[in-house]
């Protein structure tokens, strides 16, 4: 199960935009040349790079400089607890009811 999903309000821990916070919009699994698999997510505002774009009319994409989000490692972002409005951990468990992995925030207890 993952430990954290689209939607999720998470802050970034590690590098140049750390500190900041914003939605996770997508996830992204990679291979490196080694063929090993890698785990980045896309955060709303965070990472956010200029790209030099050639007008392409058969897609309908204009030309210029653009700004897209590139992803950034898994491990450098926590989820934030809606309860407390801090950084934890995400813990998963069984629910008692209808028999379902659930996750919880570790911090809090609260289910999400």
């Amino acid at each position: 199960m993952n430990r954290l999903k689209t939607g999720d309000k998470v802050k970034v821990m590690r590098g140049k935009e750390a500190g900041k916070e914003g939605e996770l919009l997508k996830i992204v699994r990679v291979k490196d040349r080694k063929g090993v698999e890698k785990v980045r997510v896309v955060v709303g505002g965070i990472n956010k790079v200029k790209r030099h774009q050639k007008p392409n009319p058969t897609l309908g994409l204009a030309g210029g400089v653009i700004e897209i989000e590139k992803p950034i490692d898994i491990s450098n972002v926590m989820l934030i607890d809606p309860k407390l409005n801090v950084p934890t951990r995400v813990g998963v468990k069984v629910d008692e009811k209808t028999g379902k992995k659930v996750r919880f925030a570790k911090k809090s207890g609260q289910t999400l």
